[in-house]
């Protein structure tokens, strides 16, 4: 369903029953934090049971509770300032564990993004890596840890890699100025998606580039702009980003390149392995 969740709701809202219109005045006047709660708290919130929260997405039109929290989510996830971030994790995680709700919530993030990425995508995307003549990574904001990490690994065993970084001495359009045709923008965006990300995007398909993006839903701005779309689950915790999984995607396509010019890159390993002790890199001493 496409419709946005409190049009839907406001268009029904003359069928609802009581406990039914409760539910529909808390989701219209608290719909960031209704987005975030599972059928039994927003129950439990409301003052109806847990059944009536079922019946009344079903009555919607959704897929059961599931499919209309995941509407809400989708309707918000672009729209949450830091400040409500914090506010919604006040309210929805176990502050008696944190570390047990944060690396559970990871660990779901993970197996939900095995079943959200198209394989026949994710072969794709490593086909363009490898084949690429030159390849551009672009994260910006918290999605620049992802960036590094990736062009970190590439830049061993590929000559031609370059990571598009979000400064003042050198603009994002700057850096990209000569990609063509051959090249690969592999592009990284999550909520809130970054405006400057979704812009270079479109500046290297008009320049003939092939355009790799990796977010969060096919929703997303990003998804928009890319001939190859991987999607990784992406939510935040309290006011910083999950990047578990999106980081998991990054890792299986280094593997998978990794697979793909085995003999390449065993022979780069190889030479950095004679540098590294030759120049003392690491601590041998334990």
């Amino acid at each position: 369903m496409q419709q946005d969740v409190l049009a839907v709701i406001a268009a029904q809202v003359a069928s609802f029953s009581k406990g039914q219109r409760q539910i529909a005045e808390f989701i219209t006047m608290h719909y960031e934090k209704a987005a975030f709660l599972n059928a039994a708290k927003l129950a439990n919130t409301v003052g109806v049971s847990e059944s009536t929260v079922v019946r009344f997405a079903s009555q919607l039109g959704y897929e059961g509770y599931p499919g209309m929290r995941r509407a809400l989510q989708e309707m918000i996830r672009n729209r949450l300032t830091a400040v409500q971030r914090i506010e919604v994790a006040r309210d929805t995680m176990d502050s008696s564990d944190i570390l047990q709700s944060v690396l559970t919530g990871d660990a779901e993030k993970i197996r939900m993004t095995l079943e959200m990425v198209d394989k026949a995508e994710f072969e794709a995307a490593v086909e363009a890596l490898v084949g690429a003549k030159r390849i551009f990574i672009l994260g910006l904001r918290a999605a620049s840890v992802l960036s590094s990490f990736m062009g970190f690994y590439l830049s061993l065993t590929h000559e031609n890699v370059r990571i598009v970084s979000d400064s003042y001495v050198n603009e994002v359009f700057e850096q990209m100025l000569h990609i063509g045709p051959g090249d690969v923008l592999f592009a990284i965006s999550l909520p809130r998606y970054s405006r400057r990300t979704v812009r270079a995007m479109g500046y290297a398909r008009d320049q003939g580039a092939t355009t790799i993006g990796l977010t969060d839903a096919p929703t997303s701005p990003i998804a928009g702009m890319a001939d190859i779309k991987l999607f990784a689950k992406s939510d935040m915790v309290s006011y910083l980003d999950s990047l578990v999984a999106p980081l998991s995607v990054i890792n299986a396509l280094l593997a998978a390149m990794g697979w793909r010019a085995e003999e390449k890159i065993s022979g780069a390993f190889g030479r950095l392995e004679c540098i590294w002790a030759e120049y003392d890199v690491f601590d041998t001493s334990s």
